[in-house]
This record gives structure tokens, C-alpha cells and sequence, in this order.
């Protein structure tokens, strides 16, 4: 059932067994889980059905560090969030990218790969993904070779893509929407989390509209799942769970960045083996990337850092005007209904005609002289100086703005430079080419370099990770390793602010399968406080 709080009675008092703040990919995910274990679940969403401006204008906030985009363009305020826009790229995280490596400061999570295996299979499943492969595996189901890297280094990894994009959009949603247990809240931004500092449970929760409606909310369990910047805004401004001044700290991107090019050799063959996107034999899509293996970054002890090869213009050259159209008109649009339809519509032609091109329209390309060069997608360092405050300013709600102080560390420029620097040593010793690192991994005086030419994502990959981090104790992160806010009996997290570290994988499969294992977590807190319940009254 939909229910919009700009038409609701006022009087009209809303009670669930779980609520749920936010529906991205997180909060849609443990709905439909909870809705399935038939708990009565109340999912709350800021803005309405689609784009609202003065909405979307409450998401808005300062940024005082690296550059970073518009605060209010970095994530979207209605139902789907963010994902009504996504691309659908899903990978898994490393197993090793949950442990503790004694080179990466503030590393390790208190759970392991092992127990996120079953949830991230079933998180495969409900968006319609072929089952784990190594690469080694799934090179021979492509048709193509990978290069023939030193054992202990460099390797190759794979992106799959989920032909299910729009699978968190409200014409998708019809389950919950038909559910006779599921309410979602339209115009229902949190202002104010209430606690009872004597049980440490959380009572309630006060919403309210720029219409000037507001209401409270009661439930036995509540999940904060509005993203990386807004579940740690929320939590400073209602002065929870912060005891060890931990809340906000650790934000994390994938940044993106130049890592250097080609300069002579069989450019060809690398295009076969490593460019674009392509089908295996049962026609699911997958694109490759290269990283460092385990072995090299315990021995160079680097972070978990990926790039891929694209044909790009010069670093010094002038935006060619198709591409500054194309970025202009994409950055201009609103992200209506329809205007996202267009969006999607277009990348599906675009993919389609890049299929069937190859690696003739790069080619193509480089004989205009573009070139032939390494696009990183990082992991950064958990950095503790990297985090979300609150700004002085305040949005029409009254409630303080998110203010971004995004940092970089030395082992995050680092880490790219050794990948570079070993891949040119690796295509000079297979006599495949010369391949140059970027310049500005040799400045001192540079942590980090943003490249407009690389991408329309120039900056990262609107990643927001970290930054209410699980950890085994209060003083290290904010929630448990059942996501649980420590000091808290009945506040949980949900989403990639709770991930302690952030490999090289795009988040939204590792948000789906944490927000399945926080659901059946719940399910069984639920079944425990029913049975105690009865056995009372027995």
C-alpha cells in the first residue's frame, strides 16, 4: 500500500514492527525479505513517485575537501533513489577484502566472506545474474584470451551487468505495493530520531514534509537506509550512536583518474582481449578489468585498486564538442520519469552499437589521435580524516545540512602508481607495447587528479561507502556485525556506509546481500520477541 503523507489525516498514527528510513536498493531489499517473513514493515521515502526540485533540494550540502559533485546531484530523493539511474554493473567484493591486511590501516571486518556467500548468491539471483565464475573460468566462455600476466601479479576480473536495472523502480515494485503488510510513507523525511537514554532503544521516529505535514512513527525495530551521507547525517543530528566520535568518518569512493597510455605497440591485441563489454555463451554480459593479484599486494602491500583500457582523447586536449554535448545535455536533464527513460533507452543503443562495432570504433578513434589508456577505478584507504559532518546551514525541514570533507591518502596514489608502473613492465616483457603512467603519479605535491576527458563520472562512481562502519567495538566504527548501532537494542544500518573497506566492486550486489542477511537477522529478533511474548502470557 502506498500512502502519501501529503494526503494522510494528520491525526493518523503509524505503527509497524519495522521501519524502514529510505528505498534504494537497501531498504526495497529488506522490505521484500521482511515482507516475506510477514513482518508488518513500514518503509519510508523523503520525496514522492518521481523527480521533485524542492525535494531533491533537502539532499543539498557544502564540500570542503577534494572535489567532489554537487552534494544535491549525488544521490536522488525518491522512490528507488539513486538506482532509478543505474547502470546495473555489479561485482562482489574480494574475500581478502574483508580481512585484515596489516599494510591498509583501519582494514578488517568482524564478519567474513564466508557469511556473506549465501546472501550475495541469492542477491545473484534476484537480479537475474549467472552464478560465481573465476576468471579463469569465464575467459574461455568469452572467446578471448587474457594477456599471459606474471603469476603472483597482475590478473584480470570481471564486472557482470543485470539486465534487471529498473528492478528497484516503483513500476517494478508492484509485491510490495499489493502487500497487505508493507506501507511505504511518500513525503516522509526523518528530522528526529527519539531514544530513551535509560533502555538505549530507540521510540520512535518524527517525520515531516516542506508541505508542513508531519507525524510520528512507532515500530519495534527501526533500519536507517538512506545512503552514505544521509544515514550518517541523520544519526549527528539526532546525536546517536556517535559515543567514540566515530559517525561520518571513513567515506570512501571509488575514485576515478588517468593511469597513464599507450604510447607504441600491438594496440590491437589488447583491444580483443580487455576493451568494452561482451556476451557469453549463454548471452550474459561482462566487461574485465585489471587489478593487483593477492600476492602483489601483500608483497607491494597495495590496496585493492582496479582499471580497465578505453580510447580517450590527449589528458591536454580540448573536449571534442559530441562528447561536451553529450556531457552537457546528460547533466542538464532533470531525472524525471521521462527523462530517464531517454537516459536508459540511449545507453541501451549505445551498448548495443559498441557491441556490434568491437574494436572498430576504437581503432577508429585512435587513428584521429585519441589514445589508448588506463582508466582507474580505485579503493581508497580507510581514512578516518575522510568523513561527513554537519553543516552550519540548515534545509527547509530546519534539519542541518551534510557537509563533505572528501581526503585521499598517500597509500591510495600509491597503489596506483605500483599498477601502473607493473603493468608497463609487464607489456614491455611480452613485447606487447610502451605504456607511459600518468605524470601526476610522479608530483609529490598531488595526492589525487580528477581527468574531465576519462569520463561523464570524472570523480568516482557516486560510491558512498563507510561512514557508519562495522566494527567488533564502539571505539573502531558505529554498528555490529549484525549491523545493530552500538548502544543501541533496536537501530539498525543498512546500505555501503556500513562496509569497512571497498575493494575495487561497484557496491549495490554487496548492499543487496548485506540487506538480505540484516533481514533474516531481524526475522529471527521478531520471531524471538513473539515467543517471549507468548510464553509470558502463558
Amino acid at each position: 500500500m502506498i500512502v502519501d503523507l501529503r494526503a494522510s489525516d494528520p491525526s493518523t498514527r503509524f505503527e509497524a514492527d519495522i521501519c524502514i528510513v529510505g528505498s534504494g536498493a537497501a531498504g526495497i531489499t529488506l522490505a521484500r525479505r521482511l515482507d516475506a517473513a510477514g513482518l508488518r514493515v513500514l518503509l519510508l521515502e523523503s520525496g514522492g513517485i518521481d523527480f521533485e526540485p524542492d525535494i531533491q533540494a533537502l539532499a543539498d550540502g557544502p564540500s570542503t575537501g577534494h572535489d567532489y559533485y554537487p552534494l544535491a546531484d549525488s544521490r536522488l530523493r525518491f522512490f528507488g533513489g539513486t538506482t532509478a539511474i543505474w547502470g546495473g554493473r555489479c561485482a562482489e567484493l574480494n574475500p581478502s577484502d574483508l580481512e585484515r591486511r596489516d599494510w591498509v590501516p583501519h582494514s578488517g571486518w568482524p564478519i567474513s566472506f564466508e557469511e556473506l556467500r549465501p546472501y550475495y548468491d541469492s542477491a545473484r539471483w534476484l537480479l537475474g545474474l549467472p552464478a560465481r565464475q573465476s576468471s579463469d573460468d569465464l575467459w574461455p566462455q568469452l572467446g578471448r584470451q587474457p594477456p599471459a600476466f606474471a603469476q603472483e601479479g597482475l590478473t584480470t576480473d570481471f564486472w557482470q551487468f543485470t539486465p534487471q536495472t529498473e528492478r528497484f523502480t516503483l513500476r517494478k515494485c508492484h509485491d510490495l505495493v499489493k502487500s497487505d503488510t508493507v506501507r511505504i510513507l511518500l513525503h516522509a523525511t526523518v528530522t528526529a530520531i527519539s531514544t530513551n537514554d535509560g533502555d538505549g532503544q530507540v521510540n520512535g521516529l518524527t517525520v515531516s514534509d516542506i508541505s508542513g505535514r508531519t507525524a510520528y512513527i512507532t515500530a519495534k525495530q527501526y533500519v536507517l537506509a538512506a545512503g552514505g551521507i544521509d544515514n550518517a547525517r541523520l544519526l549527528l543530528a539526532s546525536g546517536i550512536g556517535n559515543s567514540h566520535d566515530q559517525v561520518g568518518r571513513y567515506f570512501m569512493e571509488h575514485p576515478h583518474a588517468r593511469g597513464g597510455r599507450m604510447v607504441q605497440g600491438r594496440f590491437t591485441e589488447l583491444l580483443k582481449s580487455l576493451h568494452g563489454r561482451m556476451r557469453d555463451r549463454n548471452g550474459y554480459l561482462h566487461a574485465a578489468l585489471i587489478r593487483p593479484s593477492l600476492a602483489m599486494q601483500k608483497r607491494k602491500a597495495i590496496l585493492n585498486s582496479g582499471f580497465t583500457l578505453a580510447v580517450r582523447q590527449h589528458a591536454d586536449a580540448n573536449m571534442v564538442a559530441p562528447v561536451k554535448a553529450y556531457n552537457g545535455f546528460k547533466h542538464a536533464l532533470s531525472p524525471t520519469k521521462a527523462n530517464r527513460s531517454l537516459w536508459l533507452n540511449v545507453k541501451k543503443a549505445s551498448t548495443r552499437i559498441n557491441e556490434w562495432a568491437g574494436s572498430l570504433r576504437p581503432r577508429a578513434l585512435m587513428a584521429m589521435g585519441w589514445e589508448l589508456s588506463a582508466i582507474i577505478r580505485a579503493e581508497q584507504a580507510p581514512n578516518p580524516q575522510s568523513r561527513v559532518i554537519l553543516a552550519k546551514e540548515t534545509d527547509a525541514l530546519g534539519m542541518p545540512l551534510a557537509e563533505l570533507d572528501w581526503r585521499f591518502s598517500a597509500l591510495d596514489k600509491r597503489s596506483v602508481k605500483i599498477m601502473m608502473q607493473s603493468f608497463a613492465e609487464e607489456l614491455e616483457r611480452l613485447k606487447i607495447g610502451r605504456f607511459d603512467p600518468a605524470p601526476w603519479l610522479d608530483d609529490a605535491a598531488t595526492l589525487w587528479t580528477t581527468d574531465p576527458l576519462i569520463s561523464a563520472h570524472a570523480k568516482g562512481g557516486y560510491h558512498h561507502m563507510g561512514t557508519t562502519r562495522m566494527s567488533a567495538s564502539p571505539r573502531d566504527g558505529v554498528v555490529d556485525a549484525t549491523c545493530r548501532v552500538h548502544g543501541l537494542g533496536n537501530l539498525y544500518v543498512a546500505g555501503s556506509s556500513v562496509f569497512v573497506t571497498s575493494g575495487w566492486a561497484n557496491p549495490t550486489l554487496g548492499i543487496m546481500a548485506l540487506s538480505l542477511r540484516l533481514a533474516d537477522h531481524l526475522a529471527e529478533q521478531a520471531a524471538r520477541m513473539t515467543k517471549s511474548v507468548s510464553m509470558a502470557k502463558a
